[in-house]
């Protein structure tokens, strides 16, 4: 089990290291997503802040289980918001967000797995 939260873990890092380089690139992706959900451009920096803290976060979590714990669920609740914007401007490309959000979510489930009494 170990091995596999590892892996996610890992895995979960690197996509939201990946999501807010974006974010601070300004990428036109990421542009182009705030303008269907009318978000203001001036969040994409706070957002990528967000974003790179819960990534690093999981990754000092395999060391520190509780700091990954709260990583993975702040990343949990971002992503809640993020499908909850995409509902509300009746958006039907919502399928990153529903991704980012499971990945967060087996991120979490693997830590909280793999707890061993040490």
């Amino acid at each position: 089990m170990h091995l596999t939260y590892l892996v996610v873990t890992a895995f979960a890092a690197l996509m939201n290291a990946y999501a807010a380089a974006l974010n601070f690139a300004r990428a036109e992706s990421v542009q182009a997503v705030a303008n269907r959900l009318g978000i203001a451009h001036r969040w994409m920096l706070p957002f990528g802040v967000l974003l790179a803290a819960g990534a690093v976060g999981l990754l000092v979590g395999t060391a520190a289980r509780e700091i990954g714990m709260a990583a993975a669920i702040g990343l949990i609740m971002y992503f809640m918001c993020a499908v909850t914007a995409h509902m509300r401007a009746h958006d039907t490309q919502v399928g990153g967000a529903l991704f980012f959000l499971l990945v967060a979510i087996a991120a979490l489930v693997t830590n909280v797995a793999d707890r061993r009494p040490w």
